[in-house]
C-alpha cells in the first residue's frame, strides 16, 4: 500500500494542465494510465466503458476544434476519449466512467504527467469524429502530456469545517 499522507499529497497537489511539450510519452507510461482507467470500481462491476487512445495529431487537432475551450488538445502526446457504454450500465455509466477519468488523471500526475478534464465540448461532433455510435456515451476526453511551464498554484478550497455536518 502508499502511504496514506503521500496519497494525500498527491491528491492536493494534482493540477488541470492546458499547455504541454512536445515530447513523447513512453508506452510503458501510456499503459499504465489506461490500466489505471481499467481497475477503477463500477457498479455491480460491470465495466461499462471502452477507451479509445488517439496518438494522430490530425484527429488531435480535429477534437480540439469541437471541444472550444480544450484547444489544448492539439498539443497533447495523446489522449484517450472515456466512452461510457449505455446497453451495458444504464443506470450507472456516467458515474463508473467519471471514476475511470480520475483514476486515470492520478496515474498521470504520479508520472509526472499532465491533463485537464474537458467539460465542454460539441459531443456530437467529437462522437462523430471517433466512429461512436448512438448507445456510445462520450463523457470526456483526456488530453496528456509533459507540463509545459510551471505548475499552476493550487486553487482556492472551501475549509473542511464547512463543508462538513457532523450527525
Amino acid at each position: 500500500m502508499i502511504e496514506p499522507k503521500a496519497f494525500l499529497e498527491l491528491i492536493k497537489e494534482r493540477r488541470s494542465i492546458r499547455a504541454f511539450l512536445d515530447k513523447p510519452i513512453p508506452e510503458e507510461e501510456i499503459e499504465m494510465i489506461l490500466e489505471a482507467g481499467r481497475w477503477a470500481p463500477s457498479a455491480s462491476n460491470r465495466q461499462p466503458w471502452n477507451f479509445i487512445l488517439i496518438k494522430n495529431k490530425n484527429i488531435l487537432k480535429e477534437l480540439a476544434r469541437v471541444t472550444g475551450y480544450g484547444y489544448f488538445i492539439a498539443e497533447a502526446s495523446f489522449a484517450v476519449a472515456i466512452v461510457g457504454k449505455t446497453k451495458v450500465s444504464g443506470n450507472w455509466y456516467v458515474i463508473d466512467t467519471s471514476l475511470v477519468s480520475m483514476n486515470m488523471m492520478l496515474m498521470a500526475w504520479s508520472l509526472g504527467i499532465g491533463t485537464c478534464w474537458i467539460g465542454s465540448m460539441n459531443k456530437d461532433k467529437a462522437k462523430q469524429l471517433l466512429g461512436l455510435g448512438k448507445n456510445d456515451y462520450l463523457l470526456t476526453v483526456l488530453p496528456f502530456g509533459y507540463i509545459q511551464g510551471g505548475i499552476p498554484e493550487p486553487t482556492y478550497r472551501h475549509p473542511l469545517k464547512n463543508i462538513i455536518k457532523e450527525l
